[in-house]
């Protein structure tokens, strides 16, 4: 009987490490890094937040203690752990102006595969003019007022509006810096998500770089991030090329110029919006 019993607790002993085996290897499998755009000006520190999250069998609390890397131009810059709800916050601080790209990675843990994610962080002049872009308006039939989200190559919304790229361009290359609004999706992924798909789409299509904001659904948050921005010093931002109602008037409640393209419907369009029939036209409203 005690050899019985013996087998059975070696069985059972097996079995579990077996389990422990293959949980462990899923766990490798399952984890994503985030990160989305930043905002800041020369020689001032930038807090760039990393966010680790598994998923799975295990869908547990994302673990604290990872070691999160920081690369500019290909070196680590800074390293941080992640938190107990599996954020890393990494600080840096651009000399020169202009937009940066970084990546931020797992360093080396035995508890984590690889995997990294990138975005960008625009170095700008506070004195330089700024404009403010709603991404619906770079894109051929995307709903008025709806969110937009970029789930596929394939999909409708995804087609850029005719000559929207080259007139940005036009607009950046010598004066504007650019920043791209759009909405927030949970059901396409986290803001991070959304605003890698939207770096992503920008880039495909040829537009200029810029500073990308993914915001609520809620029709106040852009005024919300417009005074957010001015109140930090971005006060040079004075104009907006936008879709919706919404966009157009958070600007003109505050006195700043809106303009919207496409044409919208008359009922669509606040009195003092100014408004273009097609990209061509952006730059003779400005």
């Amino acid at each position: 009987m005690s050899m019985l019993f013996r087998r059975a607790g070696l069985f059972a002993i097996l079995l579990f490490l077996t389990a422990t085996t293959v949980l462990s290897a899923a766990e490798k499998i399952s984890w994503t890094l985030s990160v989305h755009d930043y905002l800041t000006f020369p020689n001032q520190p930038a807090t760039i937040e990393a966010t680790l999250t598994r998923k799975g069998l295990l869908a547990e609390a994302s673990p604290g203690g990872e070691p999160i890397e920081l690369l500019v131009a290909g070196k680590v810059v800074t390293i941080s752990k992640t938190d107990g709800n599996g954020r890393a916050f990494l600080s840096y601080t651009p000399k020169a102006k202009g937009v940066i790209p970084f990546t931020v990675r797992v360093g080396t843990t035995p508890s984590v595969t690889v995997t990294e994610a990138g975005a960008n962080l625009a170095v700008w002049e506070r004195r330089s003019p700024m404009m403010a872009v709603e991404m619906a308006s770079l894109m051929e039939d995307a709903a008025q007022g709806a969110a937009v989200t970029l789930p596929g190559r394939e999909a409708e919304g995804r087609r850029p509006m005719p000559d929207a790229a080259v007139e940005l361009g036009r607009l950046t290359q010598f004066y504007y810096n650019v920043v791209y609004v759009m909405t927030e999706n949970k059901a396409v992924g986290t803001n991070d998500q959304v605003n890698a798909q939207a770096r992503q789409w920008l880039k495909e299509q040829n537009f200029p770089v810029g500073h990308i904001v993914v915001l609520s659904s809620n029709p106040e948050a852009f005024g919300a991030k417009l005074d957010e921005l001015h109140a930090a010093g971005w006060t040079t931002l004075k104009i907006g090329v936008g879709r919706t109602k919404a966009f157009a008037e958070a600007f003109l409640q505050r006195r700043l110029d809106a303009v919207m393209v496409p044409e919208p419907a008359k009922s669509e369009a606040p009195r003092k919006a100014k408004v273009a029939k097609e990209w061509k036209d952006v730059r003779k409203k400005l």
